[in-house]
């Protein structure tokens, strides 16, 4: 089965049609993006995906489990890096990481390795006592981006994956994917001038 089938996948608020029937899916490996106008559903599809909107109609599977039926067994096998953090200002990096994998479920050894080596992946060991509140908007979205990882996701979404990263930063998701062969899912703003 592949990493990702969506088939007729809708999405209402209300009587506001948000996502219109798409269906598309993801190969194991494959790095696949959404590209389309603010408001087009792009957020809203990877929420859908990854259990945090309910879905109106249509089926998704995310690693052969339904985003409808197996929401636990889909937040197991997924890392989300969403388009604003989700990480908590006063804790420090290190802590948000260690925390981060305890909520995974990962043993104290494991958490404190992991953690090490995302901080040194991404440039970040030396800012680990640094309360997270306090780094730069690039460092930000790369711890974000670490404590996705923490558990060493199947599939990794990402909304707006480049924001407010430098090169560096960029490179270690591509880095990511191409060291584990896994496929990522991510949402792009495209423009038309």
């Amino acid at each position: 089965m592949d990493a990702i089938v969506v088939e007729n996948l809708t999405k209402y608020y209300g009587d506001l049609l948000a996502v219109n029937g798409i269906s598309f899916s993801v190969k194991w490996g494959e790095l696949f993006g959404f590209l389309g106008p603010n408001g087009a559903g792009k957020t809203t599809t990877v929420r859908m995906l990854c259990g945090l909107t309910r879905i109106s109609s249509g089926e998704a599977y995310v690693a052969g489990y339904s985003s409808l039926r197996e929401l636990k067994l889909v937040k197991k096998v997924i890392g989300l890096v969403p388009d604003t953090s989700n990480l908590y200002p006063e804790l420090t990096c290190w802590d948000n990481l260690i925390f981060t994998g305890e909520m995974y479920g990962l043993g104290r050894g494991e958490r404190v390795r992991r953690a090490r080596e995302l901080l040194e992946f991404f440039g970040l060991l030396d800012k680990k006592d640094s309360k997270f509140g306090q780094l730069s908007k690039g460092q930000k979205r790369k711890l974000t981006l670490a404590a996705a990882l923490m558990h060493n996701p199947r599939i990794l979404f990402l909304d707006e994956p480049t924001i407010g990263l430098d090169v560096r930063g960029a490179r270690g998701i591509l880095c990511w994917k191409d060291e584990r062969g896994r496929g990522f899912p991510d949402s792009r703003s495209h423009k038309r001038f």
